[in-house]
């Protein structure tokens, strides 16, 4: 079995991953697919990707997130893969995204940190 805190760091992960594959999904875009005609042309086809992908990371959080909870304390494991999933937002957001960076942003996320590690100690 995966080491408990690796399974919440990918469930984390999968989070980030889950709310930018949500971030891009369009219905709209995929209403608009004629099917028939897009099944033989696969460019056609990617504005389901998101979808797919919301599908996939989402299914994988639930996976590694429930494998954590075996083991970690059910309110540490949920605080710390919350905490986990904030921090990698606000970084995708700040270097991937190019949203502005505050150091006020930093400071609130680090108190979210230090408090999950505090739960940590606790244990």
């Amino acid at each position: 079995m995966i080491n408990p805190w690796f399974s919440l760091f990918l469930a984390s992960f999968m989070e980030v991953c889950w709310t930018y594959s949500l971030k891009a999904l369009s219905m709209q875009r995929i209403k608009e697919i004629t099917w028939a005609h897009s099944l033989g042309q696969p460019a056609l086809m990617l504005p389901v990707l998101p979808l797919l992908a919301y599908v996939g990371f989402g299914l994988a959080n639930v996976i590694f997130l429930s494998q954590a909870m075996r083991t970690i304390p059910t309110a540490t494991a949920y605080s710390a893969w919350m905490a986990l999933a904030v921090v990698g937002i606000k970084l995708v957001d700040v270097l991937y995204l190019k949203q502005p960076f505050s150091w006020l942003s930093i400071f609130y996320t680090s108190l979210i940190i230090v408090g999950v590690l505090g739960l940590r100690r606790l244990e």
